[in-house]
Order: C-alpha cells, then sequence, then structure tokens
C-alpha cells in the first residue's frame, strides 16, 4: 500500500471547492464528467468533489495534506492567512514531534496541514 492518495468529498458549491483547492493547495482539475462531479490532482494525490449534501463538522474528522518539513507547516499557514483563509489555531508542534494546523474549506470540512516524521 502506498497510503492514503484519494479522498471524496460531498460539497454544496463544486465550482466553489475546485477554485478553493486550486488556490489554497496548488490542485489541478484533472477530469470534470459534468457540473456536479470534478476530480484534482496534485502530487500525487486525488481528490474528488461531489454535489451533495454536506452538514458541517458530521460527515468526516479531517482530511491531511502531508508536508515533507516542520517549517512547510509554517509556510503553509502564512500562505493560507495570505489568501485570506484563518487556521482554527496557530501551527503547533505536538508530542510525537509532529507539527500542524487545521483549517476549514468553504463547506466546514476539516484539513490538516500536517509534518509527521514517520511519513513526511
Amino acid at each position: 500500500m502506498h497510503g492514503l492518495r484519494h479522498v471524496a468529498l460531498y460539497v454544496s458549491d463544486v465550482d466553489r471547492s475546485v477554485a478553493f483547492y486550486g488556490d489554497v493547495f496548488g490542485m489541478q482539475e484533472e477530469w470534470r464528467p459534468d457540473r456536479d462531479n470534478a476530480y484534482l490532482t496534485g502530487g500525487s494525490d486525488n481528490l474528488a468533489l461531489h454535489k451533495g449534501e454536506v452538514e458541517s463538522g458530521k460527515t468526516m474528522d479531517h482530511i491531511g495534506f502531508v508536508v515533507p518539513k516542520p517549517d512547510d507547516v509554517d509556510a503553509w499557514e502564512r500562505r493560507i492567512r495570505d489568501l485570506g483563509h484563518d487556521p482554527d489555531a496557530p501551527a503547533r508542534t505536538h508530542r510525537d514531534g509532529a507539527r500542524s494546523f487545521y483549517m476549514k474549506d468553504p463547506d466546514g470540512h476539516t484539513i490538516q496541514v500536517l509534518y509527521h516524521p514517520p511519513i513526511s
């Protein structure tokens, strides 16, 4: 197994979510079979966005984007703030040596930007 490389999310507005994940995380639209579905790629990851019912904070806990170094977490936090998005709290280092912060996408899905020594 190569790890988690694909996540599918229900979103309330596909165009808005495509723009968000493109602007914030640099993902590119790979395929849009219709106006209610879009598939994005970035690095070795694939994110599927499907128009559907969204109940913020009730459909899953979070998804994570892994970065190579602890300093990259801070760089991503600055980038996200510069783009006008506020993290839920400032980045912090965890007891296991990981470093991360959390933020919300436009539908309230929680996203973690994470440096984790065993997988980074």
